[in-house]
C-alpha cells in the first residue's frame, strides 16, 4: 500500500461524491476477513489503515488474563505488566502480527472494495436521480424490446415498459425518441430499476399541462380523466376562473392545443368536458357527443343513475361497444344505465325525478369500471342494443330510426 492509495480515496470523495471515511471502514473490514481467510488465523483480529501514509497494520488483540487458555486469545498478567505497567486483568493488549507479504492482499482487497463502493454509489445516484422523475413525463429513447418489455434508454439507465403500458396502436423501433410517464423507481439488487408508461392516465395529465400554460398554472384544473389508451379519452376540466372557459381553453384555437396532444398519443382520440358541482349536469357532460334529456338518480345507491337520452341517440350515447358510456361512468364515478326515451316512458310513465328508484329494470347498465375490468362495465341488454345500434349505424342515418311513435 502507498500513498496512491491515499490519494484514490481523495479523488474518488471529490469525483464520486463518496466520502473517504466510509471506504476506509470498508477497507479495514474487508481486510480483516482476507487476513482470516488467508492466514487461517480465527483469533480477534484487527486491520488499522493509516490515512497518511497508506500504509496497513494487523494487529492481534489478545485479553489480560490470570491463566492463559488459548495464547492466541489471552494473554497473562505477567506478560502483559512487560509491555505496559498499567495494565490491568480484563484489559485488550493489540500485538501487530502483520504479515511481510500482505501488502499484495491488501492492494488487491483494497481494489475490491473500492470498486464495489463505487457502484454502490454510481446506483444510489442514479436512484436518487429517477425517483425525482416519479410521476412525471421524460423523454427517452427506444433501444430493444423482446416479449416482456421495450428498453428505453433515458441517460444514465434503461427503464422497461411491460406490454400492458405499451399503447396497442404503436409500434417501437429502435433509436424511436418517446415520451414516457415514470411510474415507479425501485432500488432493485443488481441496481435501480426504473417503469415506465405510454398507457396511464398520468401521461396525458402531464401532456395537457405541458401543451396548456392555463392548466400547468392552474388556472384550468383536470378533475378526471377515463382512458382507453390508444383508442378514446375522456378529460374533465374546471376552471378556478369565472372568465376563463375550461373547455375551449384546453381545446385551443381550431383545436390547435389538444390536436398536439392526440398527434404525440399517435391519434387517440379526446372529448374534453366541463366539470361542473352539479352531478347531473356533469353526467350529462360526459355521455358528449349524445344529448341527454334527463338524468335520474337512485335512492337506493347514491352512485347510481339512470339517464334518457332520444330515441335516435341512443347507440351514440352507449358508443362503440359501449365505449362512450364505459368512459363517461369511469369518468364520473357513477353506475350509468341508459334509456331511450321510449323506453323510459313505458317503464316509467313521464320521466321525472320522482322516479329515481326505478332502475332495477334491466335495461343497459355501466358502472364505473376498475382499471382491470373497464371492458365488462357494459351488461348484456346494452351489448345487444349496441349491437343493433352498430349494425343499423343511426347515429349518422336517423331517419332509420325504428322509433316511429316519438312524441311530438
Amino acid at each position: 500500500m502507498s500513498k496512491e492509495l491515499v490519494g484514490a480515496l481523495d479523488t474518488l470523495e471529490k469525483e464520486k461524491g463518496i466520502k473517504k471515511e466510509i471506504v476506509i471502514d470498508a477497507l479495514e473490514a474487508a481486510l480483516t476477513s482476507a487476513y482470516k481467510r488467508n492466514y487461517g488465523q480465527a483469533q480477534n483480529v484487527e486491520v488499522d489503515f493509516d490515512q497518511k501514509k497508506g500504509d496497513v497494520h494487523v494487529y492481534a488483540v489478545k485479553k489480560v488474563v490470570d491463566q492463559v487458555y488459548d495464547s492466541r486469545l489471552e494473554v497473562s498478567l505477567d506478560d502483559a505488566l512487560q509491555v505496559s505497567r498499567g495494565y490491568e486483568l480484563g484489559d485488550d493488549i493489540k500485538f501487530e502480527v502483520t504479515p511481510k507479504n500482505f501488502g499484495r492482499i491488501a492492494a488487491q482487497t483494497a481494489k475490491q472494495v473500492i470498486m464495489q463502493r463505487v457502484r454502490e454509489a454510481e446506483r444510489s445516484l442514479i436512484f436518487d436521480q429517477y425517483s425525482q422523475y416519479e410521476n412525471e413525463i421524460i423523454t427517452g429513447e427506444v433501444e430493444r424490446q423482446d416479449n416482456r418489455f421495450v428498453y428505453v434508454n433515458l441517460g444514465n439507465v434503461e427503464a422497461v415498459m411491460s406490454r400492458q403500458d405499451q399503447m396497442p396502436n404503436e409500434t417501437y423501433r429502435m433509436h424511436d425518441r418517446i415520451k414516457v410517464y415514470v411510474t415507479r423507481v425501485e432500488n432493485a439488487a443488481k441496481g435501480p430499476q426504473v417503469f415506465v408508461s405510454r398507457t396511464d392516465s398520468g401521461l396525458l395529465k402531464r401532456l395537457f399541462e405541458e401543451e396548456i400554460p392555463e392548466i400547468y398554472d392552474g388556472t384550468v384544473e383536470i378533475m378526471s380523466i377515463a382512458r382507453e389508451a390508444g383508442d378514446r379519452a375522456k378529460v374533465a376540466v374546471r376552471s378556478n376562473n369565472p372568465d376563463v372557459d375550461p373547455v375551449g381553453t384546453s381545446v385551443g384555437p381550431r383545436g390547435q392545443r389538444v390536436q398536439a396532444i392526440v398527434s404525440e398519443l399517435d391519434g387517440e382520440n379526446m372529448d374534453i368536458v366541463e366539470w361542473t358541482d352539479d352531478e347531473a349536469k356533469f353526467i350529462a357532460n360526459a355521455l358528449n357527443p349524445a344529448e341527454v334529456i334527463d338524468v335520474i338518480f337512485d335512492e337506493n345507491n347514491e352512485r347510481a343513475c339512470t339517464v334518457i337520452v332520444p330515441d335516435y341517440q341512443l347507440s351514440l350515447a352507449i358508443g362503440k361497444r359501449g365505449q362512450n358510456a364505459r368512459l363517461a361512468a369511469k369518468l364520473t364515478g357513477y353506475k350509468i344505465d341508459i334509456k331511450s326515451e321510449t323506453e323510459a316512458e313505458s317503464i316509467f310513465g313521464k320521466t321525472d325525478s320522482s322516479d329515481a328508484d326505478s332502475t332495477d329494470s334491466e335495461e343497459s347498465q355501466v358502472e364505473a369500471p376498475s382499471d382491470e375490468a373497464a371492458e365488462e362495465t357494459v351488461d348484456q341488454t346494452t351489448d345487444d342494443v349496441v349491437d343493433s345500434a352498430t349494425d343499423s349505424e343511426p347515429e349518422e342515418t336517423p331517419e332509420t330510426s325504428e322509433d316511429d311513435g316519438t312524441e311530438d
